[in-house]
């Protein structure tokens, strides 16, 4: 591909996954030709309906996902490090958000599922890594991982947007989150914050129990559940 023809699918897929976090997925794609700042033969060009639209993003951020991961076991010898450096790459990527509002949308057939397991196999290496080390609760599943990201990189409703114009603020509250996903520094594994307030943190949620929920077809991606 042209690297001009590269720079405008580039532009087309950006602003469809604003314009469908904003708006959502059945936005008019002409929403999306004004924020790509493209003209309609180049979208339809390339993209000749919006099933189409929303596979390719789908795709594309799943890749990017992956690439995430294995840059930032690239980049950081310490697990724990790593992980933290990956969740807030796919929040800047809007990642978990898109995804959860793509998937009503979304056919699955088995192209994606195996590019849906390579982005799992990544990011689950990277949680293994980091509990191996007993850097990250035990209790932690793939599942909750990526729950916990989806609720947080959502953008803010209405005028409470305004309080993260700058993005920084979702980086806040992963650092925080992440802050009580970290294993005790006296290696304790029985400490349950949730009984405190009268209640269990329960068992670890794989990823596999998300797809599921989500009604997905397709060979569940594996996920790591707690006995």
């Amino acid at each position: 591909m042209r690297a001009d023809a590269e720079r405008s699918r580039r532009r087309i897929l950006d602003a469809a996954c604003e314009v469908f976090l904003e708006r959502g997925p059945d936005a008019p794609l002409d929403a999306v030709v004004r924020r790509a700042g493209v003209g309609p033969a180049t979208l339809y060009r390339r993209f000749p309906d919006r099933e189409a639209l929303v596979r390719a993003l789908v795709v594309d951020l799943l890749t990017r996902l992956t690439a995430a991961a294995e840059e930032a076991r690239r980049a950081e010898p310490d697990p724990y490090p790593a992980l933290r450096r990956f969740v807030h790459a796919a929040a800047d990527l809007r990642m978990g958000a898109a995804i959860v509002v793509l998937l009503e949308r979304l056919v699955v057939d088995e192209e994606l599922v195996a590019v849906r397991h390579g982005a799992v196999t990544a990011v689950e290496g990277l949680l293994r890594a980091a509990q191996d080390a007993g850097r990250l609760r035990p209790d932690v599943g793939m599942g909750d991982l990526v729950l916990l990201c989806v609720r947080l990189s959502r953008p803010l409703p209405g005028a409470l947007a305004a309080l993260d114009a700058d993005g920084s603020l979702v980086h806040r509250h992963l650092d925080l989150a992440l802050a009580g996903l970290a294993a005790a520094p006296d290696g304790a594994t029985d400490r349950d914050p949730g009984r405190e307030l009268g209640r269990e943190l329960g068992r670890a949620l794989g990823f596999d129990e998300v797809i599921a929920a989500a009604g997905r077809p397709g060979e569940p991606a594996p996920g790591r559940v707690a006995e």
